[in-house]
């Protein structure tokens, strides 16, 4: 792993720019299913996150780390592997800050995503699409 500071941070701000689509994705999914569906906010933040997990693992693939890894299977495993333990981190953070801190949901949940992103981050640049 013998690359430039500059070429990682290119990469952290590339990672950012999917991060912010998958935001968008993820609040947009999470607000129509808990306000306008009614379902449980956990489930509703689950979906969300999960939808926009698919959508950043293609993207990131194709622009971010331009991956030609042929285990594509294998590669989106590892892939939704991070992104489960970051959905659990993800759902314990907005439990502590609403359930216990008293904050509001979408404050929480955006704290939230500030914070699983640098674990994503992390996980993807170092297991997910190495080599």
């Amino acid at each position: 792993m013998s690359e430039s500071l500059q070429s990682l941070f290119y990469k952290f701000l590339k990672f950012g720019v999917v991060g912010f689509t998958g935001l968008l994705l993820d609040f947009g999914v999470t607000f129509l299913a808990k306000e306008i569906l009614r379902w449980n906010k956990y489930v509703a933040n689950s979906l969300g996150f999960l939808l926009a997990s698919g959508s950043n693992y293609y993207l990131n693939r194709i622009w971010t780390f331009h991956s030609a890894d042929p285990e594509i299977g294998w590669q989106f495993s590892k892939f939704l592997a991070a992104a489960v333990v970051g959905l659990l981190l993800n759902n314990l953070i907005i439990y502590l800050l609403t359930d216990r801190a008293k904050l509001n949901f979408y404050v929480s949940k955006f704290i939230a995503v500030v914070l699983v992103f640098f674990w994503n981050f992390s996980m993807n640049y170092l297991y997910t699409f190495t080599g």
